[in-house]
């Protein structure tokens, strides 16, 4: 019978990959940003009650969709199944001609997760007669973090109940990533970090350019905390990775003018956690006396933890064969650790499951480093978080198998851990 449902999942899901790239396109023509995803938001919970689901739930977390489908058969076990919907504020150099005017795009494929994940619910809702037990589909925003002074993402859609009837006795989730189209990536352990957000000021005393002995530049004491920061690995054990990264800096001033501010932005990674206290724990050592020696002050405010992702091998090991049936065994490969983050980790971290990765760039891997590298007369291969970062459509489909599969496979016993 299992092998009759998979058939049938399969063909649903190639029956609807014109759907599913069509809601892609438009997604990724029209981004929003974290805590700002209405539009998606009405999307995604118009379709899914189109498919006929027992419940979709609006409102979660700001706009967090959740949609609730109880199976004809007995059974006790709930597979949720996760996508993100925001977007980032980093312009579209993709070069589709669906690509978004402006400044804002999926720059790391949530347009694609959200798509994958409503083709799922669509070919599930197709054998709901046959599922023993209940899939949800979780549509999370602000993944990539809501701004600062606004709460988001995993843990709040958890706070505010969006897991407590059903419980998940499993979390499901992948990423796409530069890796060939159509492979699956797995990790036993650590998949992804740590993270912190970091917010320094540093504060001085305004004065005109000219003059600046009237007043306390932190420009300067700015400069000096940059290069500090670019020696802190050097204080944790080269065995355990870590990173402080500053990606924005602002001031309040003019060129003509020695402003009294000067705020750095970042975050901190850590593949383990355990070390995370200790790197918050210099770097405001590192910022509060530097910024003293030149005079200034500094404030560190450490914002937004998110836990680190890992997979236990339990359920690695429980998932291989889901993998493998859906994408081919020669196109699963285990895949090393990385300093992203993802609040997946909120969830899996509860509910237990697993979160791959979904290669969908023009690449093939490197026989000697196993990392992807771009082949001749494809597309390259660009990164998450650049601007000319792109998934081919071509890749779709095996996403939207891989929710669904996953879900079934969880509900009968097959994927559970061990």
């Amino acid at each position: 019978m299992a092998d009759g449902v998979h058939g049938e999942l399969d063909r649903l899901c190639d029956a609807g990959v014109g759907q599913v790239i069509e809601w892609r396109r438009h997604l990724h023509r029209n981004p929003e940003l974290p805590n700002r995803e209405a539009a998606t938001a009405r999307l995604v919970a118009r379709e899914l009650s189109g498919f006929g689901l027992d419940e979709v739930r609006t409102g979660i977390a700001g706009h967090g969709v959740v949609g609730v489908l109880r199976g004809g058969l007995p059974g006790d076990r709930v597979a949720a199944l996760r996508a993100d919907m925001d977007a980032l504020p980093v312009p579209d150099r993709c070069g589709a001609e669906f690509a978004a005017p402006g400044g804002v795009s999926h720059a790391c494929g949530h347009d694609c997760h959200t798509a994958m994940l409503l083709g799922a619910a669509r070919a599930l809702a197709g054998v709901r007669d046959r599922l023993p037990g209940t899939v949800l589909f979780v549509f999370q925003p602000a993944e990539e973090g809501p701004p600062v002074g606004e709460e988001g993402g995993a843990r709040l859609m958890v706070a505010e109940g969006a897991f407590d009837d059903p419980v998940p006795t499993m979390a499901f989730g992948m990423h796409v990533t530069p890796h060939p189209k159509g492979w699956v990536g797995y990790r036993s352990g650590p998949v992804y970090g740590a993270s912190c957000l970091v917010r320094i000021t540093v504060t001085g005393r305004q004065s005109h350019a000219s003059s600046p002995w009237h007043g306390i530049d932190p420009m300067p004491a700015a400069g000096a905390l940059l290069t500090g920061i670019g020696q802190l690995y050097r204080q944790v054990s080269a065995f355990s990775p870590v990173t402080v990264s500053i990606g924005h800096i602002e001031d309040v001033g003019r060129y003509n003018v020695i402003g009294e501010t000067v705020t750095l932005w970042g975050t901190i990674r850590c593949a383990e956690e355990r070390d995370m206290d200790g790197v918050k724990r210099r770097l405001t050592v590192l910022a509060e006396h530097t910024a003293l020696a030149y005079g200034a002050e500094a404030a560190v405010d450490l914002l937004q933890d998110v836990p680190a992702v890992r997979n236990a091998p339990g359920w690695v090991e429980a998932a291989l064969p889901t993998l493998r049936r859906v994408a081919g065994a020669d196109r699963v490969v285990e895949t090393g650790a990385t300093l992203g983050y993802d609040d997946v980790s909120e969830l899996i971290t509860r509910f237990g499951g697993l979160y791959v990765m979904l290669g969908v760039q023009d690449t093939a891997l490197d026989p000697a480093t196993g990392e992807p590298i771009a082949v001749p007369g494809g597309r390259g291969l660009a990164g998450n978080h650049h601007p000319a970062f792109y998934a081919d459509d071509d890749a779709l489909v095996t996403g939207v198998r891989l929710h669904a599969h996953a879900a079934y496979d969880h509900l009968t016993g097959a994927l559970v851990t061990r």
